[in-house]
């Protein structure tokens, strides 16, 4: 890992480094949304009452990366299930290990919040990041449905 890394909640004061990246994530895979949602999204984020988190990787005190993660029940276990949403780090930045540090960080965090695990999604052709994952977590072979609802945002 880069000299000078540091994982830590990402305030509300900085939003407007947040927000590239969120952009960037989605752009990644070819999708936005409108802006009432990355307004809704940095209100659930630090709002204490939201089961949301969102960690930011600074490099020498810059915003390069973050995590969004969130906490919910289920019926296989007594601990909550930490679902890590979303990973994002700025081109620039990739391959200095703000990926795993970000991940390790969501373990540490969801570990002491009482979580059973942490789980996430991936596309099948974001290559370069499986590499990552595969020597972070196991891939269970689960395939994803889901079914959207045209008039909700």
């Amino acid at each position: 890992m880069a000299a000078n890394v540091e994982i830590r909640p990402v305030p509300l004061s900085e939003r407007a480094a947040w927000e590239p990246l969120w952009k960037g994530y989605l752009d990644f895979y070819q999708t936005s949304v409108p802006k009432e949602v990355y307004d809704a999204t940095w209100a659930r984020l630090h709002d204490p009452a939201e089961p949301m988190d969102l960690l930011g990787a600074y490099v020498d005190g810059t915003l390069l990366g973050i995590v969004h993660f969130i906490y919910h029940r289920s019926c296989w276990t007594i601990g909550d299930y930490c679902y890590l949403q979303d990973l994002f780090v700025a081109e620039n930045a990739r391959k200095l290990g703000l990926g795993r540090a970000l991940i390790e960080a969501v373990y540490r965090t969801a570990h002491e919040a009482g979580a059973s695990r942490v789980y996430w999604l991936t596309h099948e052709s974001n290559a370069t990041a499986r590499l990552l994952y595969d020597k972070l977590a196991t891939w269970p072979g689960f395939i994803v449905y889901r079914h959207l609802f045209a008039d909700r945002i």
